[in-house]
Order: structure tokens, then sequence, then C-alpha cells
């Protein structure tokens, strides 16, 4: 089992993407200081699109693909050369086989209950899913009794309110419509992906301040 790459703080969830347009948004993205993105299994061709981008910038940032169901999908994200595996539930069978393939595994939860199990299972971090759903008093009340496990918000979490998730204790975010919906110009996601790199940096200073 080989090691993780490591984890970044900020991922860009790419819904939708399709093959032809996925080098130019990861260029948009990386340029604009982000280092992670995923390619969820339910856009068009992903193990495409997810194979272009780790040969193009597998080095740069860390590639993978989200909303993985079954342990067979994780093996073909692994052979397109993905790195990160993000699921919306915590499944056994996907984390263990993530982690078997020394991949970055991040599974879906929502209660101290599925968090541990997932943990138990080897999950690398944990995804709060729906975080709006939830909010920043649930990140509070979780970090308490997950002082090791890094936890990332994902789910109507933006630029706009970023700042109190970064003061609850959240090690990252994952931003999918408020960066990249199908559609949207190269130029605009790294306008968007610009203003939260910049928004992230902000609020991390002011907790550690």
């Amino acid at each position: 089992m080989s090691t993780p790459v490591a984890l970044p703080p900020l991922i860009a969830i790419l819904r939708g993407i399709r093959p032809d347009e996925i080098l130019e948004v990861a260029k948009a993205l990386v340029d604009a200081g982000i280092r992670g993105i995923e390619v969820p299994l339910n856009s068009p061709e992903p193990l495409v699109s997810i194979r272009r981008l780790t040969e193009r910038y597998g080095n740069e940032c860390l590639c993978g693909a989200g909303t993985v169901l079954k342990a067979a999908q994780v093996d073909a994200v692994a052979e397109a050369g993905g790195k990160l595996i993000v699921t919306p539930n915590i499944d056994r069978a996907v984390i263990a086989r993530s982690v078997e393939l020394g991949l970055q595994a991040v599974p879906g939860f929502a209660t101290a209950t599925e968090a541990f199990a997932a943990i138990d299972a080897g999950a690398t971090a944990l995804k709060l899913f729906p975080a709006s759903t939830y909010g920043v008093q649930h990140v509070k009340a979780l970090r308490a009794v997950l002082p090791g496990t890094k936890v990332f918000a994902v789910g109507g979490v933006g630029a706009h309110n970023l700042a109190e998730w970064a003061e609850a204790g959240i090690d990252g975010i994952g931003f999918g419509t408020d960066i990249y919906a199908p559609g949207r110009s190269a130029a605009e996601v790294g306008a968007r992906a610009t203003a939260i790199v910049s928004a992230w940096n902000q609020a991390r200073g002011s907790v550690h301040a």
C-alpha cells in the first residue's frame, strides 16, 4: 500500500464537466491556487476526464472522483490515475478498497456514529454533507470528539460564508456550483476560484491570528 497524496484544504467539485473541457477548466483552477479537483462519477465520461486530468495535472494537485458508491468504481478511478475517492455516504467496502490502494478516502457523514464508523473503516478524512443542513454549530460540537480527524464541509459553502466555517474548525471545504456549473467558462471558473482561495486564506489568517 502506498502513502496517500496529501489532502489539500480546498477541493473543486466539477459535477457535469465534459472531457473536452476538463483541461481548460483545470488550468484555471490550478492557476487560481486550487490543489484538489474532484470529478463526480455521474458526470459525462468521468473516467476519461479523470485520466486527462491526472496525466496533465497529477503532479500539481490531488485529482480523483466523487459520488463513488461501489468498490469496483474505486478500482476504475485508480486505473485512470485518480488519487482521491469522495463519497456521499459511509460504505466500508469503498473506504477499505481506497485505503488498500493508497488513495485518499473522504466519505460523507452526518452523525458521530457515522464518523466513527468511517474512521474505523480507515477513512483519511470526513466530509460533512450536506454541510448547510447541519450548520457550523454541528461541526463545533463534533470537533470535541474528532480532534485528530480532518473534517471537510461540502454543500452550501461558498466565499460568502466560508469565514464562519473556518472559525468553526473545519479543515477544508469542497466547492461545487460556487466554482463550477455546466456551461460556465474556464475564465469565470478561474475568477470564482481566485475569490474562494482569497477568502479561505483571509479566514484562516483570522482564525490563527
